[in-house]
């Protein structure tokens, strides 16, 4: 179960690993989306994503006897480079298993902490991670679907209340659950009249169809540019948080993402991944549910894009 206590005690296990990064104001986009516009600058965290937070609460909360062996996570990029990081950090032996269209940029970077890379097609990527585990006795640390991760990642939620204490409403990417099931779990417990609105590719809105049906629906295999957030079905443990806790999940068009992206970048300067600037997107498509002198703190989660990224747009 995920309690406040344990995202509690996942801040003060992780603070002496991790940045608290900035909320920035960014006045530049004030009149562009139509509130007070804040960011949580998930981009500017060590391994440049709040995957970090989880994966490192993890392994920090396992017996070292479950780590000797070494771990393995199935992963589109950032929760893989937050494993092998922490891994690194412990000295152990990390696998990841990525998709085979994981940016370049993100293979790149786990490759350089040390870490074996796996690639397979997107849909294969927990089935392989469970056949190599049982084959070589690696420990599975899943992206998502796990209290401890969740937790870690919920210290973003304390950070921005700390750092942001009159915000109305959080903008959070959604892709398997972990990160929206830790913050809103954070939030809703210390401050539940802040609205937490998660947004997705809706190419792949496993969530709002979901939710819509009242239970797990598997989606099938899309292409998107938020590649962090192709995930087919919401987490186990995650999809009751987010069916209690969530004001609102929304699906945003791919134009927006490219939209949110260019936005963020042209005129809130700072550079971020498509699927982490996807509340940008869902808010200049008019699917957010903000006024004009609402505190809006959207969730910057991940800045590991590459120039051809760029080059794209």
């Amino acid at each position: 179960m995920l309690t406040l206590e344990k995202i509690q005690a996942a801040k003060i296990k992780l603070a002496p690993y991790i940045y608290e990064t900035p909320v920035i104001r960014l006045y530049g986009l004030d009149d562009i989306l139509g509130c007070n516009v804040f960011i949580k600058a998930e981009n500017m965290q060590k391994t440049n994503s709040f995957k970090l937070r989880g994966a490192l609460n993890k392994m920090l909360s396992m017996p070292i006897e479950q780590l000797q062996n070494g771990v393995i996570a199935a992963s589109s990029g950032n929760h893989g480079k937050g494993v092998a990081y922490a891994a690194k950090l412990l000295n152990i032996q990390a696998t990841i298993v990525l998709p085979d269209t994981a940016p370049i940029v993100k293979v790149e970077g786990i490759r350089a902490l040390g870490a074996n890379v796996v690639l397979c097609k997107l849909a294969e990527r927990h089935a392989v991670t469970e056949r190599l585990s049982v084959a070589h006795n690696y420990a599975i640390i899943h992206p998502y679907d796990d209290y401890h991760i969740m937790a870690g990642q919920g210290t973003v939620g304390l950070e921005i209340l700390e750092q942001l204490p009159h915000v109305d409403t959080i903008v959070v990417p959604m892709g398997g659950g972990g990160l929206i099931s830790g913050v809103a779990t954070a939030i809703k417990s210390l401050a539940p009249h802040v609205k937490v609105i998660g947004a997705e590719p809706a190419v792949v809105s496993r969530y709002a169809k979901s939710l819509k049906a009242g239970e797990r629906l598997l989606v099938e295999e899309q292409k998107s540019l938020a590649d962090a957030l192709l995930t087919l079905q919401p987490g186990e443990r995650n999809f009751p948080i987010v069916q209690k806790l969530v004001d609102r999940v929304v699906s945003v068009e791919e134009d927006f993402l490219y939209s949110g992206m260019k936005t963020l970048l042209l005129d809130g300067k700072q550079l971020a991944e498509p699927s982490s600037s996807i509340g940008i997107g869902a808010a200049l498509q008019g699917i957010v549910p903000i006024k004009k002198n609402d505190n809006v703190c959207f969730l910057i989660s991940g800045g590991n894009v590459g120039l051809n990224q760029l080059q794209t747009l």
